[in-house]
Parts: structure tokens; sequence; C-alpha cells
């Protein structure tokens, strides 16, 4: 009888050696689960998946953009401004190209000193223009996404330095070369993006401040035209605050209807904001008083009934500005007010389960032959 060959001995997976590394996430993985963080507003988290990127590549750029945002937006000023300045001169490991957004953050947070800011909006707006170029040259005639995206980047800069030459609390405003300035940044932003909502609202502000009324209100309705018939979910609709300002400009030149009509869009999306609560009372109201000095009516509402929608919008916006405890206090004391004035007038809110969506306003019938606002 030969020898039985002996059986090899296999090791149970508890037996089997314990000291094999396990593989690290590549950084690429970590950037996106970060990104994706910073998406969902995970910003403590977001901030642990950078740190290890971090760790293993100390210059990542996109990682250290990320950073600042997260810090940003946790309330840490400083360090958040100390991630956006490392990636820009004259930090000697900035990147050979700085990212655009980073003199975009910080414009932003230069507040306190409008010359740095006016300085970093117009690196972003360098850059972006250089990558602009690229882009077209590569187009095939059709704007990408990117393009797009970097179109808006620069208006948003150039607008950003009209902001800051026109704000009353810095003396910019007086210098001599103020208003040719401000009008030199706008054609810029409209001859880059022509149909720039907040390009043209931007221009209208300038042209009310030059007292030229009519040509604000034909850059406001060339800029309401742009979206104003987008479905909710349109990319194309601006954000809210963009039309919240669009509202404010509309209530300011007494055109009420667009006015009343771009807050209905914005409450459809979200019937729990304060400031467009806040506007309807006060447009409302504003309406009220025209039509107490026109003979009683407008668009055949009395001023009584247009009163009374202010009322209930406005304890509306009182309530939920105290709910929320929103930061605003001036409109709550503006508030109070109106609502003060209205109870002299003898007007009282709606009883509770007769709503508080503006009555009969939307019954009135708003539009010219062609289907479009009147801007009279």
């Amino acid at each position: 009888m030969g020898r039985t060959k002996p059986k090899k001995k296999v090791l149970s997976k508890a037996q089997q050696p314990t000291n094999v590394a396990k593989e690290e996430p590549s950084i690429s993985a970590l950037l996106e689960k970060a990104q994706a963080l910073i998406v969902q507003c995970d910003y403590e988290l977001a901030s642990k998946f950078v740190q290890r990127i971090l760790e293993r590549d100390p210059s990542n750029v996109e990682a250290k953009e990320m950073l600042g945002v997260a810090l940003l937006e946790t309330g840490e000023i400083e360090q958040a401004k100390q991630a956006f300045q490392s990636l820009v001169p004259p930090n000697p490991n900035a990147p050979a190209v700085p990212p655009p957004s980073a003199y975009l953050y910080l414009a932003q947070l230069s507040e306190d000193d409008p010359r740095t800011a006016l300085d970093y909006y117009k690196s972003a707006v360098i850059l972006l223009m250089g990558q602009l170029k690229g882009k077209e040259k590569a187009a095939d005639g059709t704007g990408s996404d990117d393009e797009l995206e970097i179109k808006s980047n620069i208006v948003r800069a150039l607008v950003g330095q009209v902001e800051i030459w026109m704000d009353p609390q810095y003396d910019l405003c007086f210098e001599p070369e103020a208003e040719k300035t401000c009008e030199d940044l706008l054609n810029l932003a409209l001859q880059t993006d022509p149909n720039n909502p907040e390009a043209l609202q931007t221009f209208a502000s300038v042209k009310m401040s030059q007292q030229k009324p009519e040509d604000a209100k034909q850059c406001l309705e060339q800029a309401w035209s742009v979206w104003k018939d987008c479905e909710p979910d349109d990319p194309k609709l601006p954000p809210i605050p963009t039309r919240l300002n669009l509202v404010k400009l509309f209530i300011e030149l007494a055109l009420y209807t667009p006015a009343l009509l771009v807050l209905h869009g914005i409450m459809s999306s979200d019937d729990q904001d304060v400031e467009a609560w806040y506007l309807e009372g006060w447009c409302f109201y504003l309406m009220s008083e025209q039509a107490k000095e026109s003979g009683g009516t407008y668009d055949e509402l009395t001023w009584e009934e247009l009163a009374k929608d202010s009322r209930d919008c406005l304890e509306t916006c009182q309530v939920l500005h105290k709910n929320q405890d929103h930061p605003d206090k001036p409109i709550l004391e503006h508030v109070q007010e109106l609502i003060s004035n209205l109870e002299a007038l003898g007007v009282k809110p709606s009883p509770a389960d007769e709503g508080e969506d503006g009555g009969d306003w939307e019954e009135v019938d708003s539009e010219d032959d062609d289907g479009d606002i009147e801007m009279q």
C-alpha cells in the first residue's frame, strides 16, 4: 500500500491572516463624497472628508475650496477667509491659476474694505473671461452648461462691483467716476449675457438713481420677460432673492400688478417666505392709498378691500416672522407700523377660516390684449 497524500489544512476565515491593509478610497471618491455632503448641507461631515483629502494631498485645490465653503456655512468666517486666501496670490502655495470662485468668495467676505472687494471681483472677472474665451473657441455654436455658468459668474462679479459703487455706506458712491463706472460694468455684463435678469435689474436701479424711471421700467420689463412664463422647476427661473428684488423695484415704480404676479409665483413654491408676505402686504397697502387718492377704487377694487387684503398679508407676515425668529427686525417694525395704521382706519383682519390669500385679486384682469402686463 502506498503512502497516503497528506490533506492540505484549510484555514477558516477567522484563522486567515488579518494584516492585509484595507484599501484607502481614492481622492476623487473622497472629493465626490464631500461635494455630495455640501449639497446636502451636511457641512460638518463634509469637512471631515475634506480633511482626509488634505492629509494625503495638502495642495489639493478643490478640497481647499470645499473647506472654505464648509467653514463659511458653519459660521467660521475668519477660517473660511484663510482657506480661500490660501488659493490666491500672494500666498506662496496658491496654484498657478487660482480658481475664480475663491476670488468671488473673498470679495463677499471683504465688506469692510470695498476697495479690496473690488480688486477681488476684478481678478475673478479676468480669470472667468479667459475661461469663457476658451469655451467659445471649443464650442460648436451652441452654449454649453459650463459656458452658461461662466457667463452667470461673470455677471455676478460685475454686478457685485456695481453694488459696492452704489452702496451709500461707502464713500465710493460720491466719487465723480461712480456713475460712469457703474454703467460701463453693466454694459459689459449685458454684452456677456444680454438677457441676464440680475444685470437688467441692477441697470434699472442705476436708472432710478439717475431719475430715469422710463428707462428703469424698460429694463425691468426685459428682465421679467425672460422668465415670467417659466414653470416653477424651469432652470431659467431666477432664485427667490432675485425675484424679490424685482418686486421691490416694481413697487418703487408703482407697478403693483406685475409685483403681485411675481409674488404669486414665489409663494406658490414657498408660502413661508417672510419677505414675500411683507412685500405683498406693503403692495396692497400702497394700492389702497392710491385708490383713496383716485376716487376710491384701483382696478375695480375698493380701497377698503385692498386695505383688508393688506392687513391679512401683514398679519401672516408677523406670525411667520416670530415663528421663524427671522433676523430682519426692520421688516417686523414696518409691518407693525402698517398694521397700526390700518387698525386706526378701522380695517380688521379677516376671520381665520376665510384664509389669507389676497382675496379677489386673482380675478382682476391685469393683462393687455397681447397677454402681457402693461408697464404703465
